[in-house]
């Protein structure tokens, strides 16, 4: 995988280790949690748009 620039979601803390990333991918995005940089989730387009629809039918509480 090639260099990725990730951007901190804006719900996340602003500082410490409570972030939720992602970055552009050739094939569509990835998504990691800040404290675990070494796992990363990858999505094609499709999967990404899946998993927002998801996240807004069910907010955290």
């Amino acid at each position: 995988m090639t260099e990725l620039t990730w951007l901190k979601s804006s719900f996340s803390e602003a500082s410490g280790n409570n972030c939720v990333e992602v970055a552009a991918t050739e094939d569509g995005a990835a998504l990691r949690e800040s404290d675990e940089p070494g796992r990363i989730l990858t999505l094609p387009p499709e999967g990404l748009s899946a998993l927002i629809v998801v996240i807004k039918q069910n907010p955290s509480p």
